[in-house]
């Protein structure tokens, strides 16, 4: 709810701005959702696995369970079996299902953004231009998007509060057109007149006109999560691109980082029970965050050139692996050296 929450907000903005029409949010928060996923259950993972064997420290049931003969390495391969379900699921998702979302986003993004503001208007309804330019009104629009009885009223010359002057535009049929390249587009009026003037004063201009064009603003592009998210993965597997290895990359570090989350987990998860289970909640979150985000960091700089395409994520995996497997063992050493030295003391 935090992740999509964040993004509805972004989305929002882009609404209020006139970028993105509002019945389309949804859909692409839903397109979303799998991406979302991905990334929040390895920390809900991580955190059940906090919690949980965190209250069986603090209730002391680990001892308990220690004097039944299930040792903690027992304990940490049945959440491996756990962590091995989620792992397939979030590789699922991270391989082929976010892939999708993203494709299908990017497509309501693109058709977005070749929206002009007359593909907004509605027939007899008068419609306000973007920035407060001014307003249009059709009596009618056909099924190919071509206007009958076109108004259009827009600030024209100078703005200001002593000399403004406003066109109004009147005409029989509008339709849109595209420059030569493709990226301008115009509004064309046929068979109407332009009246042009200041309010208030009896200077104004009459033209008649058989074909009249005003320019039309586009919508500005949407920021989005990287291109390269909607690429699917088949692709990116016959790529020699560094950009698409280190995304391959990272949708195979997902699921991997479930598995490793596990080894870091057990072992933070010991608590006195004089301490609270929650007392390692904040450094192990820390540790968490820290994990993702060199992961993130080493992404980035791949894609970006700064470090060579040869480079993978695999250290930055081998590096928390080993501090997981030093956390697991560091208790076991110490109970050792406790040990040696009371029989030292003794002898």
């Amino acid at each position: 709810m935090v992740l999509i929450s964040g993004r509805f907000v972004k989305y929002l903005a882009n609404a209020l701005a006139g970028n993105l029409e509002p019945s389309v949010i949804f859909a692409v928060i839903g397109y979303k959702i799998p991406g979302f996923l991905e990334l929040a259950l390895p920390l809900a993972f991580f955190l059940s696995i906090l919690l949980t064997f965190g209250r069986l420290h603090i209730e002391n049931e680990m001892s308990v369970l220690k004097a039944c003969g299930i040792s903690e390495l027992q304990l940490l391969g049945y959440t491996f079996i756990v962590a091995m379900g989620l792992a397939i699921l979030v590789g699922w998702l991270s391989l082929f299902v976010s892939p999708a979302g993203a494709t299908k986003t990017e497509t309501i993004f693109l058709a977005q953004q070749q929206m002009t503001e007359l593909d907004k208007v509605n027939p007899k309804k008068f419609y306000s231009l973007k920035g407060g330019k001014g307003v249009t009104y059709a009596g009618s629009i056909s099924s190919d998007r071509e206007l009958e009885d076109v108004f259009l009223a827009v600030s024209a010359g100078s703005v200001d509060t002593f000399n403004r002057r406003l066109a109004v535009v009147v005409a029989e049929r509008g339709r849109q057109q595209q420059s030569e390249d493709g990226v301008e587009r115009y509004l064309v009026l046929e068979k109407g007149y332009r009246i042009e003037g200041n309010p208030g004063s009896h200077e104004y201009q009459i033209t008649h006109f058989e074909e009249y064009g005003s320019k039309l603003k586009t919508p500005k592009k949407i920021e989005e999560d990287p291109e390269t998210d909607a690429i699917a993965t088949s692709d990116l597997l016959k790529s020699d691109d560094p950009k698409l290895q280190a995304t391959l990359q990272w949708r195979l570090s997902i699921p991997l980082m479930v598995l490793i989350v596990v080894i870091l987990a057990v072992p933070l998860s010991r608590t006195d029970p004089r301490q609270g289970r929650f007392t390692k909640l904040l450094p192990a979150i820390a540790l968490y965050f820290t994990y993702l985000l060199a992961l993130n960091t080493l992404r980035g700089n791949i894609e970006s050139g700064e470090l060579s395409a040869s480079i993978t994520l695999l250290p930055v995996h081998a590096v928390f692996l080993l501090l997981g497997l030093w956390l697991l063992k560091a208790k076991t050493l110490a109970r050792r050296k406790v040990k040696d030295d009371a029989v030292g003391q003794s002898s």
